[in-house]
C-alpha cells in the first residue's frame, strides 16, 4: 500500500496536471488572462510525462537521455515566463513598474546563474538555485497581486478565476521555496532524505492544480449565471 501511494505521488506532475486539463476540454470559455495558465498546463503535461518516463525507464534509455533534471530546469523557465504573463494579462493599476522591474531582474538572474554559476543542462542535478528564484520571483508577484486588490479596495477579492489561480501559485511557491533552496545540498548528503522532501513538492503541485481547476470551475459558474 505504502508503495502504491508512493508510485501515485512520483506520478502526480503527470496526473494532478490533467485534473485542470481535462476540466477545460469541457469548460473552453474561459478569460483571456487565463490563456498563459492553459499553455503552462500543456507544456508542463508534455515535460512532467517525460520526465517520470526518463526517471523509471532510463535504464531502457541510451546513457544521453537517462537524465530528466534538465527538464525541471525548462520546466522552471516556462512557469515563470507563463505566470509572469498571467499577471501582465491580469491589467492591475497598480505596482506595474514594480512587476516589469522583476521581468528584468529575473532574466539578469537567469542569465548570471548559467552564465557563471551553474551548467543549465547538468545531467547530475536540477538547479536549486534557478528553482529558489524562480518560488521567490513568483512569490512577489502573487504578493502584489493581493496588495493591488487592497488598493483598489475591490470588496470581493476572494471571487474570480484570478484569485484561486494566484492563491494556489501562492501556496505552491510558499512551500516550495525552501525544498528548491536545499534540495541540491541535501541530493550530496543524503540522497534518500532528498527523495522523500520532494514528496512535499509533489503534493504542493497538486494543490496549485487543485486550486487552477477551481478557477475554471469559478470562470465557467459565472459565466453561465450571466
Amino acid at each position: 500500500m505504502i508503495n502504491f501511494f508512493q508510485l501515485l505521488l512520483d506520478w502526480s506532475e503527470v496526473w494532478a496536471t490533467l485534473i485542470p486539463l481535462i476540466y477545460y476540454l469541457f469548460h473552453r470559455n474561459q478569460p483571456a488572462f487565463m490563456k498563459p495558465v492553459i499553455i503552462y498546463l500543456s507544456l508542463a503535461l508534455v515535460i512532467n510525462l517525460v520526465g517520470d518516463i526518463i526517471g523509471d525507464f532510463k535504464s531502457y534509455l541510451p546513457v544521453w537521455m537517462q537524465s530528466n533534471n534538465p527538464l525541471y530546469n525548462i520546466h522552471s523557465v516556462i512557469r515563470f515566463v507563463c505566470f509572469g504573463f498571467f499577471f501582465i494579462s491580469l491589467r492591475q493599476t497598480e505596482f506595474v513598474k514594480w512587476r516589469n522591474w522583476l521581468t528584468i531582474l529575473a532574466v539578469l538572474i537567469i542569465l548570471f546563474n548559467f552564465i557563471f554559476l551553474e551548467n543549465f543542462g547538468n545531467p547530475n542535478h536540477l538547479s536549486g538555485n534557478l528553482l529558489a528564484v524562480e518560488a521567490y520571483l513568483l512569490l512577489i508577484y502573487c504578493l502584489l497581486y493581493y496588495l493591488s486588490k487592497l488598493r483598489e479596495d475591490d470588496s470581493d477579492i476572494v471571487s474570480g478565476p484570478d484569485f484561486w489561480v494566484v492563491t494556489g501559485l501562492g501556496i505552491y511557491v510558499v512551500i516550495n521555496f525552501f525544498v528548491f533552496l536545499f534540495y541540491v545540498p541535501m541530493i550530496d548528503q543524503d540522497s534518500l532524505l532528498a527523495e522523500r522532501i520532494w514528496n512535499v513538492h509533489n503534493i504542493a503541485y497538486i494543490l496549485l492544480c487543485i486550486f487552477i481547476t477551481r478557477a475554471f470551475y469559478d470562470s465557467a459558474r459565472h459565466q453561465f449565471a450571466v
